[in-house]
């Protein structure tokens, strides 16, 4: 079954840190670049940062040195280091294929508060 599994979220004050993980199955993870998505309340789904499979990063608007976006061609996961948070970061996030998209996995929750 081709599912995308997200995890490591929760509640955390402006600055902190956290770090998500992201656990695929059902397809050849090596031959796709895996994408960190958030959608905040009231808000459309966005992309964050993904890693391509040479190992290429992007990062996208207030992500850009903040967040750090990694994986493991062993197991097959993706982590998404997220340091110096703010308000704004709180949402949903998710992750999933770049391209070639596949189901949404139900996303890790996410609130930067004091």
């Amino acid at each position: 079954q081709v599912q995308v599994v997200e995890s490591g979220g929760g509640l955390v004050e402006p600055g902190g840190s956290l770090r998500l993980s992201c656990a695929t199955s059902g397809f050849i993870f090596t031959n796709y670049a895996i994408a960190w998505y958030r959608q905040a309340p009231g808000k459309e789904r966005e992309l964050v940062a993904w890693i391509g499979v040479g190992r290429e990063t992007v990062y996208v608007g207030s992500a850009k040195g903040r967040f750090t976006v990694s994986r493991d061609d062993v197991k097959n996961t993706a982590v998404l280091q997220m340091n110096r948070l703010e308000v704004e970061d709180t949402a949903v996030y998710y992750c999933n294929r770049l391209n070639a998209l596949i189901p949404w996995g139900q996303g890790t929750h996410v609130t930067v508060s004091k």
